[in-house]
C-alpha cells in the first residue's frame, strides 16, 4: 500500500504531463494520450488511490508508515511534477526521493521506526535511480528535447552525464555493502553488491569510448534494472 499511495501520484504525473506525452516516443501510447481516460476520471482515481493506500497504512501499519509514503508523494506530485520537472535537471535528483520512499515505508512498516537500515534503504534506492534514469535520457534524448525538459544531456552534454553517472554508481555501490558493516547482511550478500556496483562502474568507463551512446546507454539501463533485481533477493536471502 504504500506503492498504492505512489501509484496516486504516478496518475497525477500523467494527468500534469498530458500536454507532453503525445511529444515523446515512450508516452504516446498512455491512456490520457489516447483519449480512453478522461482527466477527471484520472484525478478521482488517483484521489482514491492516494486515500485508500494512506488508510489502509494506518489501520493496518502505524502513523510514521503513512508519513514515509506521504513524503514520496509530495516529492513525486509536488516537486517533481508540478514544479522541477520542466524547469531544472534537479527535477530528476528530488524525485528520486519518491522512488526510493515505497521500500523505506514499507521497512518502516515492519519495524514501527526509523533507523540506520531505513536510511541505507533510502539511498542505495535513490543513488540507483540517477545513472538508471541518466541512461533513460542518453537513449531517448529526441524524445525529451521534443517535449522541452531540461534532463542533464540537454542542459550540459553527454560526457558530462557519463561522468555524473559514474559518480552516482561509486556512490550507490558504498551505500549497496553497507548493510554488511551495520550488521544487516552476511559476506555473501556483500560479495554480491560489491560485484554488481564493479561491473556497473565497467559498464559505465566503457561509455567513454563507446561510437553509439544510445546502444551504450540502453546497456547501462537494462544492467540497473538486473542489479537491483539481484541486490533484492540477495537482501531477502542475505
Amino acid at each position: 500500500f504504500p506503492v498504492t499511495i505512489i501509484a496516486s501520484g504516478c496518475v497525477f504525473n500523467n494527468y500534469i504531463d498530458r500536454d507532453i506525452d503525445p511529444l515523446m516516443e515512450r508516452t504516446k501510447n498512455r491512456v490520457m494520450v489516447q483519449g480512453l481516460i478522461s482527466g477527471k476520471v484520472a484525478n478521482a482515481y488517483a484521489t482514491l488511490l492516494g486515500i485508500l493506500g494512506a488508510m489502509v497504512l494506518l489501520i493496518f501499519t502505524n502513523e510514521l508508515t503513512v508519513i514515509v509514503a506521504i513524503i514520496g508523494w509530495v516529492a513525486y506530485v509536488l516537486v517533481y511534477s508540478l514544479w522541477l520537472k520542466r524547469l531544472s535537471t534537479l527535477g530528476t535528483t528530488l524525485g528520486g526521493i519518491a522512488g526510493a520512499v515505497p521500500p523505506v515505508a514499507g521497512y518502516v512498516a515492519a519495524t514501527n521506526h526509523l533507523d540506520m537500515g531505513a536510511v541505507i534503504l533510502f539511498f542505495i534506492l535513490f543513488f540507483w535511480q540517477m545513472p538508471h534514469f541518466y541512461a533513460i535520457s542518453i537513449y531517448r534524448l529526441k524524445d525529451f528535447a521534443a517535449a522541452s525538459l531540461p534532463v542533464l544531456p540537454i542542459k550540459k552534454n553527454i560526457r558530462y552525464t557519463k561522468i555524473s553517472m559514474l559518480v552516482y554508481i561509486v556512490a550507490f555501490t558504498i551505500a549497496a555493502v553497507a548493510p554488511t558493516f551495520f550488521g544487516y547482511a552476511g559476506l555473501i550478500y556483500f560479495i554480491v553488491a560489491f560485484c554488481i556496483g564493479a561491473v556497473w562502474l565497467y559498464l559505465g568507463i566503457r561509455g567513454f569510448r563507446t561510437q553509439n551512446d544510445a546502444m551504450w546507454a540502453r546497456r547501462m539501463f537494462f544492467f540497473s534494472i538486473i542489479g537491483i533485481t539481484i541486490l533484492s533477493i540477495m537482501m531477502a536471502v542475505k
